[in-house]
């Protein structure tokens, strides 16, 4: 059987472990986060998506990652923290891994190998989005400069709505 999303699994920011199967039929966009980058306002788009599709089929699931620049130095509680407080964050959020390198999480080396980028098998820096559909496969992966609500329309389409809410 082919491997999908829903092989994985990753602990939350509070350690508990995560099985990814438990968002099937769910379209899911996966993103690798970070506190201190210059596109941590993405926060604040990707919680506006959360809440706007809220009553959908749709998860947002952030990673924070500390390989760029490190940018995401705190402790899983400042990053709870940093999230709740400045940007008012209520989707899942997972604790920090690595998505590049021997020591990336295995759900960051699928995607990066079902979706390569710009730079193929790399993920350039933080913010680097992937929208997954109902089935756990990859349907797209944005930069790190795509803004959230760049994504909506994909979103829409991967929930095969026929109006946006």
């Amino acid at each position: 059987m082919a491997k999908t999303f829903h092989n994985f699994s990753a602990k939350s920011l509070h350690g508990d472990p995560i099985d990814m199967k438990s968002y099937e039929n769910k379209v899911v966009l996966v993103v690798n986060t970070a506190s201190k980058c210059g596109f941590t306002p993405q926060y604040a788009g990707l919680q506006k998506l959360y809440e706007v599709y809220a009553d959908k089929p749709f998860e947002i699931l952030g990673f924070p990652c500390n390989q760029f620049g490190g940018q995401e130095p705190g402790s899983l509680e400042e990053i709870e923290s940093n999230c709740l407080v400045n940007y008012g964050v209520t989707f899942p959020m997972f604790e920090k891994i690595d998505v590049n390198g021997n020591d990336a999480h295995p759900i960051f080396k699928w995607l990066k190998k079902e979706k390569s980028g710009f730079l193929g098998g790399k993920i350039k820096w933080n913010f680097t989005k992937f929208l997954i559909d109902k089935n756990g496969n990859v349907i797209k992966r944005y930069g790190s400069i795509t803004k959230p609500s760049a994504i909506e329309q994909d979103i829409h389409e991967a929930l095969e709505d026929e109006s946006p809410p």
